[in-house]
């Protein structure tokens, strides 16, 4: 009998396994509710779909197996809707896969929906549906980068199970009061950058009585003076992100951040205050701030006086940004303070460029930078460019192993490079410009493998260009421009299929440009940024990049949001020689080429005409002769051009895009005629002997009848008044008569005005 209970429970419990999985297997083919899959067929009527992304939504399919569709496994009932467009970062793509239309109320019979994301889509300046604050079970509402527009409905503040709310980048946007946030009591993540909030001036008081916040982002808000500068009752004590850059606050930076006897904002990790108009001196009580992991304090030209000693104390902190302030000291030069550089090993970035920093950098910086950190260093990112720090760069670098990006640029530094750059294996960006250094570029900086930009330019580096620079494949970007580097181009760095940017210009280099350009495949693609992610210093909730001045349609410009897409060659005011070569104009994705000031001959290739992302192009002040290629009409996008001061010859093609250029485009080829230069094509000077008139009413004789037009009308209108007025005595004296009536009443009008007045 006691062997016969697990026979009989052995059946059963097969029959309850069977019953178990025919129920999973029946939600695993999805059975929707059939009243929530009419609902969306509506919703989906309303929209626009250009890529048809939502094909599978269907009548004949189970809404659970539609695309972006999450239903609950039990219940069948839709929980998600994922429609954010998952092209984000392709412009391309993102274009072609973006929703529009309307929102259709048909949403609100999704009773458990719970998560709706409709980010980066086009809405082309909509309302947020106020019905949406009737979606009680929402938690989670993303609508950014969504193209809404108008007021951002009060009625989000009945969506009381809220927890994350993101209305970021919807330029169009803008609040009127903020009340109704208050009532999101679970809300743990808000954004609203780009949103306008400068009507409401208690903003910070309503943001402030949510206690589980945790994120606020509320960069780009047109923010302003009107916020209250110390709130005791404040109660952030969940926030661990606080983000208010890109406002317009003109006061100093707020007591209540850092003022915490209440344990407010206690677990802040990262503070953004960056691109505002903040002013006076970085609070001491900063210190206070112990969790902080990020303070950007960059562009705010009026914070000045030094750096506080109190940041010692932040021990978790590792990104400090005042770049673009007006800090005079910071403490990285006086002898007094060593803790910053002792404290600099503990944190990842340190960007101070920008700013009014002086000193010799050996005599203080280096001493203390050449200080064993026996390992333990963090710092990633060092960047104090745009200063006025002098001295030459000691020998300690193996010091900093963790150094992935070094911008020293636009100082006074003097001397050579010192070999112990090289011990720097994990180093992705350096950039010395613009100093006074001096000597060969050495052979030890070929053991950063990955390096990706290298710029030296305006400097006094002389020698040949160094072989590992050509073979290092990692290279993106080649600045070297303005120094004194001798002998030939190596025909190596055609081996560099990533290479963007080449700039050899205004040194002394020698010989022929290398057929074997074409290779770089960086350059011949479209404008697709490729993965230019490797020169970026990724954070939490930043990145790093480096900025670059690049000389392009005769001007410096500033690139670094949008460095990833340039493609460019500079080998100008150098001595090179030979024929262009042909291969060079295969170069499809090349905006920008400059060939100018050598001593460069032959004919410009047909070829040319398959450039066609070309926006600059010179080649003047060479020996180039032969005739302009009618194919460089086909360059749409060329925006600046210089052919001036060569031996061409012939007409200059005519077309739309050549046809802009001026006569200074073209000057000192003696041999060039035609628009717009003054000199006529043999062939031209017939029809330029007609008399003007005659040539342009054959050209265009709709002016000529316009102007006959206008003469007579003139005649006829003039004479069929004055004419009737000469030859008829009756009306002549009616009409002075009535002139004289109207100077009377205007008289006697403004004599009973004045008497009146008086």
């Amino acid at each position: 009998m006691r062997n016969s209970r697990p026979i009989i429970l052995f059946p059963l419990l097969c029959f309850l396994f069977s019953i178990i999985s025919m129920l999973c297997e029946a939600n695993t083919l999805g059975v929707c509710n059939e009243k929530e899959k009419h609902a969306l067929l509506r919703f989906k009527q309303a929209l626009s779909d250009p890529a048809n992304r939502l094909s599978s939504w269907s009548v004949d399919e189970d809404c659970c197996r539609w695309e972006a569709v999450l239903c609950n496994n039990v219940t069948g009932r839709v929980v998600e809707l994922q429609l954010g467009n998952p092209y984000d970062s392709d412009y391309e793509f993102f274009i072609n896969f973006t929703l529009g239309g309307e929102i259709s109320p048909a949403l609100l019979e999704l009773e458990f929906l719970s998560y709706l994301n409709l980010s980066w889509n086009g809405f082309g300046g909509r309302s947020i549906p106020s019905f949406l604050g009737s979606m009680g079970s929402l938690r989670n509402l993303d609508l950014s980068s969504a193209g809404f527009g108008g007021v951002v409905p009060h009625q989000l503040g009945n969506l009381s199970t809220l927890r994350h709310l993101d209305l970021g980048y919807n330029y169009g946007l803008h609040v009127e009061n903020l009340d109704w946030i208050s009532h999101l009591s679970f809300l743990n993540y808000l954004d609203m950058d780009g949103v306008d909030l400068h009507r409401e001036v208690h903003w910070l008081e309503s943001v402030s009585m949510i206690p589980s916040l945790s994120e606020l982002h509320l960069s780009d808000c047109r923010l302003d003076r009107n916020m209250v500068s110390s709130l005791g009752y404040a109660n952030f004590t969940s926030l661990t992100v606080l983000d208010i850059s890109e406002n317009d606050f003109h006061q100093e930076i707020p007591n209540w951040l850092f003022n915490l006897t209440s344990l407010v904002l206690k677990d802040l990790e990262s503070l953004g205050l960056d691109f505002n108009s903040f002013h006076g001196p970085i609070p001491t009580s900063i210190g206070n701030l112990s969790s902080l992991r990020y303070l950007v304090l960059d562009e705010n030209p009026l914070i000045n006086g030094t750096l506080p000693k109190s940041l010692g104390l932040l021990s978790n902190l590792e990104d400090l940004g005042v770049g673009g302030t007006s800090l005079t000291d910071s403490g990285i030069v006086d002898t007094t303070r060593n803790w910053f550089w002792k404290w600099a090993s503990s944190i990842q970035q340190i960007h101070l460029s920008d700013n009014q920093i002086s000193g010799d950098l050996s005599q203080v910086i280096f001493p203390l930078i050449c200080q064993k950190t026996d390992g333990r260093s963090k710092l990633e990112v060092l960047d104090i460019s745009n200063n006025a720090l002098s001295g030459e760069l000691s020998d300690c670098w193996m010091h900093w192993p963790s150094l992935t990006h070094i911008n020293l640029g636009n100082n006074n530094l003097s001397g050579e490079i010192p070999d112990s750059m090289g011990s720097l294996v994990a180093l992705k960006a350096l950039s010395l410009r613009n100093n006074s250094l001096y000597g060969d570029i050495p052979s030890s900086l070929g053991n950063c493998k990955v390096l990706g930009l290298l710029n030296l330019s305006d400097n006094k580096f002389l020698g040949i260009i160094p072989r590992w620079i050509v073979e290092r494949m990692s290279l993106m970007i080649i600045h070297l421009r303005s120094n004194k580097f001798m002998g030939s181009i190596p025909s190596q760095i055609c081996q560099l299929s990533s290479l963007r940017v080449l700039d050899l210009a205004n040194n002394c280099l020698l010989g022929t440009i290398p057929k074997c350009l074409h290779n770089i495949s960086a350059m011949a693609g479209g404008r697709s940024g490729g993965d230019f992610t490797v020169l970026e210093a990724d954070y939490d909730y930043e990145s790093y990049m480096q900025s670059l001045i690049l000389n392009i349609k005769g001007r410096d410009s500033e690139y670094k949001e949008i460095l990833q897409y340039v493609r460019m060659i500079d080998l100008s005011s150098n001595n090179l020689s030979g024929s262009i070569p042909a291969e060079i104009f295969s170069l499809s994705g090349l905006q920008s080429l400059n060939l100018s000031h050598n001593h460069l001959m032959g004919m410009i290739s047909v070829e040319i005409g398959g450039m066609e992302y070309l926006e600059s192009l010179d080649l003047s002040r060479n020996n180039l002769s032969g005739e302009i290629p009618q194919t460089m009409a086909n360059l749409t996008f060329l925006g600046d051009l210089n052919l001036s001061y060569n031996l061409l010859s012939g007409r200059i093609p005519s077309g739309t895009q050549i046809q802009t250029f001026g006569p200074l485009s073209f000057f000192g080829n003696v041999e060039l005629c035609g628009a717009p230069l003054s000199k006529n094509c043999l062939g031209d000077e017939e029809e330029t002997q007609q008399p003007t008139g005659v040539g342009e009413n054959r050209e265009y004789p709709e002016i000529a009848w316009f102007y006959v037009g206008m003469g007579l009308g003139f005649f006829v209108g003039l004479w069929g008044v004055c004419g009737c007025l000469f030859f008829n005595k009756a009306w002549r004296h009616a009409y002075f008569q009535f002139l004289d009536d109207i100077k009377d009443l205007t008289c006697v009008a403004i004599a009973i005005k004045i008497k009146w007045l008086h």
